[in-house]
């Protein structure tokens, strides 16, 4: 194999047994997963399988009990929280985490200012010099999630499915290698779920990886190029959306053994 087709090959994201343990609880153990680059993977499986708790450990949030994290083939589970902005990892969260008294853009120029280290962690986000002008990363986070003559409302002026858009447009602005996005289209109207399922995509297309935990099952049918399935924090199937689903452990779990059958 060349050195040009390792590279190709070589994934953005490797998790490797991993395990986080809360005294007795395993939210997630022994878990494995590869994310190539330029694809969009999805994370399904009832509350409480562990995915939420996955990102918080790929993100350094929450402490790993075993197992390693490899981000372009380096070590990535020893980490500190506070490097992932640097390293170029973005993230959502599943409820909206916007600043409700300044406007879209300065919420969108915090990501561009976590990328290159602007914010002052000893002051805080609020000794940012807020103003009027638009840098280049934030105009293009706007334009792209088409948040164009929103730029200077506020929060509450907006609906929850145009909110939710401006935490995308604020992981965009850091200009991400890869973007995790936690139940990204919560409280939205199928519409909206739409719009969000066609910006994923064309964020794919522009060579961005993604991993989406989402509960809208035909969403991550219609968005995704491959999921893993988790229960009890473990991957109980992975591959193909459509063959996913449609897996009889992925169903049971869900529904339960009675209303598979049923």
């Amino acid at each position: 194999m060349s050195a040009a087709e390792a590279t190709a090959t070589r994934p953005v994201l490797e998790i490797r047994d991993l395990a986080v343990h809360f005294g007795g609880v395993k939210a997630v153990d022994r878990l494995s997963m590869r994310l190539d680059e330029g694809r969009i993977y999805g994370i399904i499986g009832p509350n409480g399988s562990g995915k939420s708790t996955l990102l918080g450990a790929v993100t350094r949030l929450t402490p790993l009990t075993s197992g390693e994290i490899l981000f372009d083939g380096e070590p990535f589970h020893t980490v500190h929280a506070s490097q992932i902005a640097a390293k170029r990892i973005a993230r959502t969260f599943q409820t909206v985490r916007l600043l409700p008294d300044v406007s879209v853009r300065d919420n969108i120029q915090l990501g561009a200012d976590a990328a290159r280290g602007d914010v002052d962690e000893r002051r805080g986000w609020w000794a940012r010099n807020f103003g009027t002008h638009t840098s280049p990363a934030v105009a293009s986070a706007i334009a792209r999630t088409r948040l164009g003559g929103f730029e200077d409302y506020r929060p509450a002026e907006m609906s929850y499915g145009t909110q939710r858009r401006v935490e995308i447009a604020r992981a965009l602005a850091l200009d991400p290698r890869l973007l995790l996005l936690d139940e990204p289209t919560a409280g939205m109207n199928q519409r909206e779920r739409g719009e969000i399922s066609t910006l994923l995509k064309e964020l794919r297309d522009e060579g961005l990886t993604q991993l989406l935990v989402e509960h809208d099952v035909q969403m991550m049918v219609d968005t995704c190029d491959y999921v893993f399935a988790m229960n009890l924090g473990t991957v109980i199937a992975q591959g193909r959306p459509e063959d996913v689903v449609r897996d009889p452990q992925v169903q049971e779990a869900y529904l339960g053994k009675k209303f598979r059958h049923a």
